[in-house]
């Protein structure tokens, strides 16, 4: 990890925080493959479009192996609720269904700033929803669901779970890779790692400048930390990097879960840093990451 870092340090780019959101879009859609696994050919991949509550078209993407699938993962990309698409995250799931043998749907929410909070929260609902009712269209029958997400798609998938348990919306699992869970970046972890460990602090500024007002911010959809009751909700994978800022906020949120009774898997990876899930060309432990979620997806779906 430390040998990678140097060299990305070496590459001259200007940072994300200095770009507007759109620059910044693009710039990550250039990168966001460079240390990725090469692009795994899978049977079946299908672009769709899924309404959103207020009638717009969000993009989405399904992959699936031959064969009828065992369940059907809702996937919500990171990118601090402002960048990041289907496009970046088209190997990770490629990988997640190949590895898995479960069919992965992957949506593109709205970003921010055009889109601030809560437009992301409720999308995300919104994918969720489509999914469960088109099953059998979709070919999958009574298929179980799970969501999931990294970073700020692993806040997205949180909330999107404890929705479902309030809607009773039955799902098997939720899968978060480094989800931000706490209203303030203030903890330990923020301190040790928000410098030059590929997020920076400086860049999580800048996400949550984009998208959710000061006064919002305690509000448990963006922070599910401060949800009343997690009483219930699915039971849950978490996979944390321990050089990451977030890494404290996983933590308190496995605790949270765990302290209401809720069933919680906790994995975390020594010695790498934030993102490190889309660096399976460089990092071994990356393909741990993903042998280890997928495990856990088919181990929920398959359960009868």
């Amino acid at each position: 990890m430390r040998s990678l870092l140097e060299r990305m340090s070496r590459v001259r780019q200007q940072p994300l925080h200095e770009l507007s959101p759109q620059a910044a879009r693009a710039a990550y859609e250039v990168s966001a493959e460079v240390l990725e696994l090469p692009r795994r050919a899978l049977p079946h991949v299908q672009d769709l479009e899924i309404p959103a509550g207020d009638g717009a078209r969000l993009p989405a993407r399904l992959y699936q192996l031959d064969g009828a699938p065992p369940g059907v993962l809702l996937y919500l990309h990171g990118g601090g609720f402002t960048i990041g698409s289907v496009a970046t995250h088209d190997i990770l799931c490629r990988e997640l269904t190949a590895l898995s043998g479960c069919a992965v749907l992957s949506l593109g929410y709205r970003l921010a700033p055009e889109h601030r909070f809560p437009v992301a929260v409720e999308d995300a609902w919104a994918g969720l929803c489509w999914l469960a009712e088109q099953r059998p269209v979709l070919g999958f029958g009574g298929a179980r669901i799970a969501v999931g997400g990294d970073s700020a798609g692993g806040t997205l998938a949180a909330v999107n779970a404890i929705r479902a348990r309030d809607a009773g919306l039955p799902l098997a699992l939720q899968l978060l890779f480094y989800p931000g869970t706490a209203a303030r970046q203030d903890s330990g972890s923020h301190r040790r790692y928000g410098r030059g460990l590929v997020l920076e602090q400086a860049h999580i500024d800048y996400f949550f400048g984009q998208y959710i007002e000061p006064a919002q911010r305690d509000d448990w959809r963006f922070a599910p930390l401060n949800a009343s009751d997690v009483e219930g909700v699915a039971p849950t994978w978490i996979g944390l990097a321990e050089c990451d800022p977030l890494f404290d906020e996983g933590i308190a949120y496995a605790d949270k879960l765990r302290g209401a009774g809720v069933a919680v898997e906790l994995e975390v990876w020594r010695g790498v840093t934030h993102e490190f899930i889309k660096m399976g060309r460089a990092l071994p432990e990356a393909r741990e990451a993903h042998a280890a979620a997928a495990r856990a997806l088919a181990n929920a779906l398959r359960t009868p």
